[in-house]
């Protein structure tokens, strides 16, 4: 199995609560300093952290698998052809885990999958999009493929490409300058005035803008201000692509 659950680091916790639980995600797990979402397709977990600290406002790539020791050992036969094995199992602060490292020198980790909660009422329409920016997005996509994601059609022969992952959830790589890092979004399949009228009930102001490929849905950003000033100021949702 496969599914997105990027981890985002907040010391505002409670913002982000009431952002998720407008935008539909149900929460599945509950504990001091730590919360999952449930979305339609994919999952997010916040971790709490102290205000200004390094990790403020910034989220970490990752995904759950079934099996950790099978889903490195699948990992590195897919990738035997390119003389890399990029999954390497280790010991982390929360147990054992799998490291990928990517030739960009990015990495990101694949847990165990958390079992399901009742997570029921998260809205089907709306998926969890981890994004990687790299330098190098031929590599990043070709990792991803050995991790068992999905790729998808995408408008142009470009360098962008997306990928789906079978138990939910969207990645995208993206060109970008600089160290590679990753980012977080949304995406919606329906339109977004609903969602945006949804939101506002809520008392956030999201606005929508019209962008090459489709809508887009900003709404402000949690940590904006709180934290670094790396943090994006707003929150994104795109309306979802047909698929070709």
């Amino acid at each position: 199995m496969l599914r997105v659950r990027p981890l985002h680091f907040t010391s505002r916790i409670e913002a982000w609560e009431q952002l998720l639980t407008a935008l539909g995600l149900a929460r599945t797990e509950n504990s001091p300093g730590w919360q999952v979402f449930d979305a339609g397709s994919g999952r997010l977990a916040l971790h709490g952290v102290p205000e200004g600290a390094a990790e403020d406002g910034t989220t970490a790539l990752a995904v759950e698998v079934g099996d950790v020791a099978e889903f490195a050992r699948r990992t590195n036969l897919s990738a035997a052809d390119d003389g890399t094995t990029p999954a390497e199992i280790i010991t982390a602060d929360h147990g054992e885990t799998c490291k990928i490292t990517a030739p960009d020198g990015f990495s990101f980790l694949a847990d165990p999958a958390a079992p399901d909660g009742p997570g029921g009422d998260a809205d089907p329409a709306l998926a969890v999009v981890g994004v990687w920016l790299t330098e190098d997005p031929t590599s990043a996509s070709q990792t991803l493929r050995h991790v068992g994601a999905r790729p998808r059609p995408v408008p142009d022969a470009d360098e962008t490409a997306d990928f789906t992952a079978k138990n939910g959830g969207v990645l995208l790589v993206r060109p970008a300058s600089g160290t590679p890092r990753s980012g977080l979004g949304f995406e919606y399949d329906g339109g977004l005035e609903p969602l945006r009228e949804r939101l506002a009930s809520a008392g956030l102001e999201a606005i929508i803008t019209e962008e090459a490929f489709g809508s887009t849905l900003h709404v402000p950003n949690p940590d904006a201000g709180a934290a670094a000033p790396h943090v994006p100021a707003t929150v994104w949702i795109s309306e979802r692509r047909p698929m070709r």
